[in-house]
């Protein structure tokens, strides 16, 4: 375990570029073991979660390459295992999506609980029930190994998967590409009503569309999949990270820097970039050049609704603004002139971290577990913080960039699972961050 020490209020400058799509890489990780020969992906994120994801498909039996300048090679062909690996498991949520390509090629699947990050519930139910009404059949197994208690969760499927009507009772996009992947394999069509549409799922079925996999209505809440056993798999570049990609505008908003995105798909940025203006966010677009500008200086005043009504930001799904920026939006508010609500819809232990924030000096009130009032500007200082989830670790490394003084940013392995080598290219920007071991935090 290592920390950040980072040395906030230097203003940073310059171009950071985009990687891949983490929530993109993680679904094509699973889908590639659906084939018997090697399947080769580029633009490949080298962060935390992709490489557990490659590692679990090791376990079951695929000779994996290592991330080579972000081109790995899946060779499933061996797939020697249907029961995956519980520690590895437990550690990201995404495992669950081996349930569904598990099932296509050994008829059988043992899932461990999932683990992931903490913000709140997040149900399994309807994956299962996708994997039931496609014919498999299901039961959990609790038992105690070395007196700690494990879940595992059993699907079978001997006679195949038939393609079905299916209902998702929520819009869960990782229920979506499980249900994705196990109708490619299953006889006959399968229709996903209520299905997520976020870019990375139909990134999923691009992939498998070049595999010939045949669909149609991508894009919308309703997908219906025309399963076949005749795939071949496909060369397939994985797309830019638009939540990185916002992660970045609310930095550059934040710290009062001139920051320029490189590699960014300006589609999926519309939500993105209209809420940062509605906080007085500029940011130049250059469409011909995949990239944005966010100018040094910027004075941001939050624009209040019509009558000079307190705004409200908040989630929703694609194409709204997505849950995994509320954090990051949240602390560029505090650095905005004026009072709004961050409205977390999604998740209720999300905004949690939001008492760390308190502890550095920014204005808000947590109204509950969905709710916060921010008031800003408020001039932040330093602090020692721990990294909850992802997204709130880059929240906490913005706000300590915003911050006088040097602060701690403890549990820093939960921001490596989703941003490359962010001091490395936080440093190119001018950022006083530097990486410790974990033994040296006690002499800061």
């Amino acid at each position: 375990m290592s920390a950040f020490i980072v040395e906030g209020k230097h203003q940073l400058n310059g171009s950071i570029s985009i990687t891949g799509n983490k929530n993109e890489a993680l679904p094509l990780i699973a889908a590639a073991l659906l084939f018997k020969e090697p399947v080769a992906l580029s633009n490949v994120p080298d962060i935390g979660d992709v490489r557990i994801m490659l590692e679990i498909a090791r376990k079951l039996g695929a000779q994996v390459s290592p991330i080579n300048n972000g081109t790995v090679t899946i060779d499933a062909g061996g797939l020697s295992s249907p029961v995956l690996p519980a520690q590895m498991s437990s550690d990201i949520r995404a495992s669950v999506l081996f349930a569904s390509s598990l099932l296509v090629r050994s008829g059988k699947a043992i899932i461990q609980q999932p683990g992931g990050d903490a913000i709140g519930r997040r149900r399994l139910d309807t994956h299962f029930h996708v994997l039931q009404n496609l014919g498999a059949t299901f039961d959990v197994r609790r038992e105690s190994i070395d007196g700690e208690a494990l879940t595992s969760y059993i699907l079978e499927a001997p006679a195949g998967l038939f393609g079905t009507e299916l209902y998702l009772d929520e819009a869960s996009v990782t229920a979506t590409e499980n249900a994705i992947i196990a109708a490619v394999g299953a006889r006959g069509r399968t229709v996903i009503i209520n299905a997520a549409c976020e870019p990375h799922v139909v990134g999923l079925c691009r992939f498998l569309e070049k595999s010939g996999v045949r669909f149609e209505g991508l894009g919308s809440n309703i997908i219906t999949v025309h399963g076949t056993h005749q795939i071949k798999p496909a060369a397939h570049s994985i797309g830019s990270d638009y939540i990185e990609a916002g992660s970045f505008v609310g930095l550059a908003a934040a710290t009062g820097s001139e920051i320029t995105i490189t590699d960014v798909d300006l589609s999926c940025m519309r939500m993105i970039l209209y809420q940062f203006g509605r906080l007085g966010v500029v940011v130049e677009q250059d469409p011909a050049g995949r990239k944005i500008r966010v100018p040094a200086g910027q004075s941001l005043e939050i624009r209040a609704d019509m009558g000079g009504a307190i705004p409200k930001i908040e989630d929703s799904p694609w194409p709204g603004f997505p849950s995994d920026l509320v954090s990051i939006m949240l602390v560029a508010a505090t650095q905005a002139r004026g009072t709004c609500l961050i409205h977390e819809k999604m998740f209720e232990s999300r905004l949690f971290f939001v008492d760390k924030l308190l502890t550095m000096g920014a204005q808000i009130v947590l109204c509950d577990p969905h709710r916060a009032v921010v008031v800003g500007p408020s001039p932040l200082k330093s602090a020692t913080l721990s990294s909850p989830d992802i997204r709130a670790g880059m929240a906490l490394l913005i706000a300590a960039l915003t911050a006088e003084g040097k602060s701690i940013i403890q549990n820093i392995h939960q921001i490596d699972r989703g941003y490359q080598q962010i001091d490395i290219r936080l440093q190119k920007l001018g950022a006083r961050i530097e990486r410790i071991p974990e033994r040296r935090k006690s002499r800061i």
